[in-house]
């Protein structure tokens, strides 16, 4: 007869999470934290494409899709202050970067803009998603808004697309250098 204990039947903690894990109420902090800033550096690159591209046939498309992320950012802003949160340390870097990274796409053409669009908008999408099904029915209310916002960014993603995104020259290393310089972001915001 084996005596082995059967692994899947132990309790890890007390609590239940794996050593370095957040606990709930260091989770909602970092998603707040973590979604204020992105939606800050989205509001930045959408204002520094338009400094750029605002009066091109593209500058109303941008417009569009910089009023639906400064709603996202009011939408944080507010939950910050109600969940008594602070937001990320490195807002004023996000200022800056944000802004050049929309403007420095924008200056290389509007496919490159919508190029940048994509990648960034494809992180924030798996960012959301996963949060989204972190999130339990004691956050109905914010899941439903997560869900909501990645939807508006995925349509962000869609009209990149449409834009021929994927027709401006060195896509693929634009893309990913927007897109991991996304996700480090998306890291470091959710901790400093």
């Amino acid at each position: 007869m084996d005596t082995t204990p059967d692994r899947r039947n132990i309790r890890r903690t007390g609590d239940d999470r794996l050593p370095g894990e957040p606990s709930r109420d260091e989770f909602l902090d970092r998603l707040c934290r973590v979604n204020h800033a992105g939606e800050y550096g989205a509001v930045r690159i959408y204002e520094g494409q338009l400094a750029v591209l605002g009066r091109t046939r593209v500058g109303p498309t941008l417009r569009h899709m910089l009023d639906q992320e400064k709603e996202h950012l009011r939408y944080f802003a507010d939950a910050i202050g109600r969940r008594q949160t602070r937001p990320t340390v490195l807002q004023p870097l996000w200022h800056v970067m944000g802004f050049a990274l929309g403007a420095g796409t924008a200056l290389l053409g509007e496919k490159a803009a919508m190029a940048c669009t994509v990648a960034v908008e494809e992180a924030i999408d798996e960012h959301y998603a996963e949060q989204r099904d972190k999130l339990g029915d004691d956050e109905a209310d914010l899941r439903e808004t997560v869900e909501r916002f990645r939807l508006e960014e995925l349509e962000h993603r869609d009209i990149g697309y449409e834009n021929k995104a994927e027709e401006t020259p060195g896509y693929n290393l634009l893309y990913g250098m927007v897109r991991n310089g996304s996700k480090l972001a998306i890291w470091l915001s959710s901790r400093f």
